[in-house]
């Protein structure tokens, strides 16, 4: 970036304790992130920090297409609590009680329910190819320590069912599924104990960041695998470690809620800016 570039706003939110930094570039044509610039945003040190980054552009095909940054500079297919803050956000701009969001998942639908933004995430991929794994495998018991499951929405997940998730390998076993030969594109990592049919708790690895307080479409897959597995029913509450998350899996797709925050706004200084390179 030049040392001419404009200052660049922003808005802080998270989800649960999952954290997002939001930019809307819907004025500008073709966004203004790069992997660099996700990068210096995403340094907790020296930018702001975020699970992920969303950018809000213009859509032809919907009120907004919305694309998503991990914190090492690399993109996510999908974030289901960041689509969450984005459509509380603009729903209250527009003064609307529903959303269509064009994400690299497709179109996504949100709505407001008795104060709550529900989010539909789309049905579950579960066809190996589509996840994608390496090959043609069990996605309910895959040929890994402790047979784990796969699942797809729109980015891949790992998720092992475990007697307790708060004590679950997290930051060691994490890293080495996420990068295991099984995921040519890497996964997320989830760590699942059932507390009830209708109630797990949940800790998380995620592709491209590490260990994060909640993770909407993590929620998701997990909630999918533990109905097919037949621990939970279709719809169950999900105990992240930021707080808690409503998934409900209807024959429309994988619906989503729970907790939203604005937490600031802000402005990226042009000498940020020019060094974000």
């Amino acid at each position: 970036m030049s040392e001419t570039v404009s200052p660049l706003p922003f808005t802080k939110m998270h989800g649960a304790g999952n954290d997002f930094v939001i930019i809307d570039s819907r004025a500008q044509a073709g966004g203004v992130m790069t992997p660099a610039l996700a990068r210096a945003i995403g340094d907790r040190h020296r930018g702001v920090g975020f699970d992920q980054l969303a950018e809000l552009r213009a859509s032809n095909l919907a009120d907004l297409d919305l694309d998503f940054w991990n914190a090492d500079g690399s993109r996510a297919g999908a974030c289901g609590n960041a689509t969450r803050c984005v459509a509380a956000k603009v729903m209250a701009q527009l003064g609307r009680d529903s959303l269509r969001l064009r994400t690299a998942r497709g179109i996504l639908l949100a709505e407001r329910r008795d104060g709550q933004v529900w989010v539909n995430m789309g049905a579950p991929i579960l066809n190996w190819r589509k996840v994608p794994l390496a090959r043609d495998v069990d996605l309910d018991a895959l040929p890994l320590l402790s047979a784990p499951a796969a699942v797809g929405m729109g980015n891949p997940h790992c998720i092992h069912f475990v007697e307790d998730a708060d004590n679950a390998p997290v930051a060691t076993r994490g890293p080495e599924v996420e990068h295991d030969p099984l995921f040519p594109e890497a996964t997320n990592v989830e760590f699942a104990s059932r507390i009830a049919p209708d109630h797990l708790r949940l800790r998380v690895w995620e592709r491209g960041t590490g260990i994060t307080l909640a993770c909407g479409s993590g929620a998701c897959a997990t909630a999918v695998a533990a109905h097919r597995r037949g621990l939970t029913g279709p719809r169950v509450r999900i105990t992240a470690d930021g707080g808690q998350l409503d998934v409900d899996w209807r024959d429309d797709g994988v619906w989503l809620t729970g907790p939203v925050a604005h937490v600031f706004d802000g402005v990226f200084s042009p000498g940020f800016l020019a060094l974000a390179t």
